[in-house]
């Protein structure tokens, strides 16, 4: 990550920027704006005996999923696209495996760190 310090209307805002391979890796994409500290960053998804769980990283509206039970997925495949405030930003996988839950519904709404599917 990079931090930038940009001017605005006289006022000095601190800008933390991710890399594209940050991104496709399924790290929550950040962009912080503030004169105060950084915002604490979203847990990362823990495997459990029931496979490893996708949390939503930000809030919005949950567009479409990508994949479908069963189906093999491989670290940094796309599983899924949120929108938020008119972005379409796309959820990864963690870690390989196969999808062997569903939980959120398309079209629905989102809370961060929401339990969207699982991987086995």
């Amino acid at each position: 990550m990079k931090i930038y310090k940009i001017k605005v209307n006289g006022k000095t805002y601190k800008v933390e920027l991710q890399a594209m391979e940050e991104v496709k890796t399924g790290a929550a994409p950040t962009a912080v704006a503030s004169k105060k500290k950084e915002a604490p960053k979203a847990a990362a998804p823990v495997s459990t005996g029931d496979g490893t769980p996708v949390l939503a990283p930000i809030q919005g509206q949950l567009l479409k999923f990508k994949v479908k039970v069963g189906d093999k997925v491989k670290k940094g495949d796309v599983l899924l696209l949120i929108e938020a405030m008119k972005l379409e930003n796309e959820v990864c996988a963690p870690c390989d495996g196969v999808i062997s839950e569903l939980v959120a519904t398309a079209g629905s709404m989102v809370t961060s760190k929401q339990l969207l599917l699982k991987i086995k």
